[in-house]
């Protein structure tokens, strides 16, 4: 029994948390306030540093806030790992080597810029030489967790704003082991000891990454063909086991959960299974973050910030100027336009959740005093929670400084769809591969979607762009690509799920045309009232095309056929209407 009387670790954390996610996401969505600021927010409130330091005066409140952090950061860690196998599942390896030099240049350039900066300011204010470097390595990390969901909800991710951000990300990540090991070298390890273990955990690191991407080309389709045939639970299963299962196997040798989730993303991305996954894993994502948010600002000492407010403030503006200055000056040197490298300096201005960790190593490792550790933790806290209203500020300056003609011209840029008609088929059968044939003959882009694994992956090895998926789900056709298209074919053999269809595009898209095929006309009706713009029972075309035929050879003139054809095609169509 756990000490709140039952046996389920951590559930009155999980029931609060659920609690305030149902009343602080539609508040703020009502709002239109980014829901990341109102989880800061409730964090704030309900924490061991707010309410629930009053606990021990008011006892009835204990089921109505939180008093232990560790729980909650242990489950809030599940979040990133989340949020970045999401990321790699937008990826893929080719597109990841096309960004080779936007990762190691500006991304090196960017942590080794900032680090300088910042460390040389804690310098000159007093710290030593080792606690200034670990100032400055750890505050020149930014948050991945903050800042992806913010350019999520604004669709900016797969735009230049969103590709120059995740690609400093992305290698702010991948030098979270070396700061680890300087950290312990400061902290008193011995010189051979040092140079030894930063060789071993190289070698480690290669090693299972190595690992992951063999077992990944060899064994991960097979797996998911497997249970995608078995049915959705199993399906589920094995996705989280994939995502948990590549997490644990990087944080085994020092690396982040969060780096192992991004390859475990990476593998699946150009895969048939990728949309179906992204929809079964955004809940997850979602519920973590927010809880990973929660912690973030439970964090928040606010007995501190009453001693020293204005140093702390301080502390918070002088790091978000510096990094917004000095990454917003490489990104432009890297070729981005003014009103993108601005944006990106101001949203990846924060400090990242990892310096939150590398701190309080620090001060373990006495590199640090404890007084001076808990004033940085809070600067870091407060620029987690201020990273929302800055963007917005950065939004804005990017669009003043861009002009309404040039920002139309990069929004339009932004989006991540293919030039000229794009058609979903919904349905890669018999009826379906016809069309898609048809289509290729006229060049017209096409994405399909099936619910036949086998079916999905003989197609994408004839290089055809069909994927694993249920497309009566509406997340399913976003994630491929309903936002854009100019058109929905529903070719689905089922007639349930030919209807789930039309009804899940109809509801997310209402002015998006939708074809669909029918049964019989009963289907058909069916299909109509569900809102489909138009519908073609599959016996209708082939009945007239052979009483054309017969016609024909009976000695009628082609224009009779012709007319009398199109009369009977009315005759249905009026039959669909009735």
């Amino acid at each position: 029994m756990t000490e709140d009387g039952h046996g389920i670790p951590y559930l009155r954390e999980v029931v609060v948390f659920l609690a305030a996610a149902g009343v602080v996401v539609p508040v703020f969505h009502r709002l239109r306030i980014s829901p990341v600021l109102g989880f800061l927010v409730v964090g704030l409130a309900i924490g061991p540093n707010g309410l629930g330091g009053l606990v021990g005066e008011v006892p009835w409140i204990r089921n109505l806030v939180i008093t232990e952090l560790e729980g909650v950061r242990q489950i809030a860690e599940l979040g990133v790992v989340f949020l970045l196998f999401t990321i790699g599942l937008e990826l893929s390896p080719r597109r990841l080597f096309s960004m080779r030099l936007a990762v190691f240049g500006l991304g090196g350039a960017a942590v080794a810029a900032c680090a300088g900066v910042l460390g040389l300011a804690a310098w000159l204010l007093g710290h030593s030489v080792a606690a200034a470097s670990v100032i400055g390595l750890a505050l020149a990390l930014s948050s991945t967790a903050i800042a992806m969901p913010l350019l999520a909800e604004r669709r900016q991710q797969s735009g230049p704003l969103g590709r120059t951000a995740f690609a400093i990300l992305l290698f702010q990540d991948l030098a979270v082991v070396p700061i680890l090991i300087l950290i312990s070298v400061l902290g008193g390890t011995e010189p051979e000891q040092s140079v030894w273990a930063i060789f071993q955990s190289i070698g480690e690191a290669v090693l299972i990454i190595a690992a992951i991407g063999v077992l990944g080309r060899f064994a991960l389709r097979p797996a998911l063909r497997s249970a995608a045939r078995v049915g959705p639970e199993l399906f589920m299963a094995v996705v989280l086991l994939v995502v948990l299962g590549t997490a644990m196997a990087t944080a085994a040798v020092g690396l982040s959960m969060a780096l192992g989730a991004f390859l475990a993303g990476l593998l699946i991305a150009e895969s048939e299974y990728r949309f179906e996954v992204e929809v079964d894993i955004e809940p997850f994502k979602g519920l973590f973050l927010g809880l990973f948010f929660i912690g973030v600002g439970m964090g928040v000492d606010g007995t501190t910030f009453v001693q020293m407010p204005l140093a702390i403030l301080g502390g918070v503006l002088i790091l978000f100027l510096a990094k917004a200055l000095v990454i917003g000056l490489l990104v432009r040197a890297f070729g981005q336009p003014w009103p993108v490298a601005l944006e990106v300096g101001l949203l990846l201005g924060q400090a990242g959740e990892f310096g939150l960790v590398a701190i309080g190593l620090a001060a373990d490792a006495r590199i640090l005093p404890r007084a001076e550790a808990q004033m940085v933790l809070l600067v870091v806290g407060l620029s987690l929670m201020a990273t929302p209203l800055v963007a917005i500020v950065g939004r804005r300056l990017a669009s003043r400084l861009a002009g309404r003609e040039a920002l139309q011209r990069a929004a339009a840029a932004a989006v991540d769809a293919p030039a000229g008609a794009y058609v979903i088929l919904a349905g890669f059968g018999r009826v379906g591969r016809t069309l898609a044939a048809a289509f290729d003959a006229e060049k017209i882009d096409y994405v399909a979607l099936d619910l036949d694994p086998a079916v999905a992956e003989a197609a994408r090895a004839r290089g055809q762009r069909v994927h694993f998926g249920d497309a009566g789900r509406g997340e399913v056709l976003r994630h491929a690509g309903a936002d854009n298209c100019q058109a929905i074919v529903v070719t689905l053999d089922d007639p349930r799920a030919a209807e789930r269809a039309v009804r899940a595009a109809r509801r997310r898209w209402p002015g998006l045309p939708v074809f669909a095929r029918a049964r019989d006309v009963a289907h058909a009706k069916r299909l109509m009232q569900l809102g489909a713009t138009e519908v073609i029972p599959e016996t209708l075309e082939p009945s007239l095309q052979l009483a054309g035929r017969v016609m024909a050879r009976l000695g009628m003139r082609e224009e009779t056929v012709t007319e009398r054809l199109a009369v009977l095609r009315d005759a249905w169509s009026g039959r669909l209407h009735e």
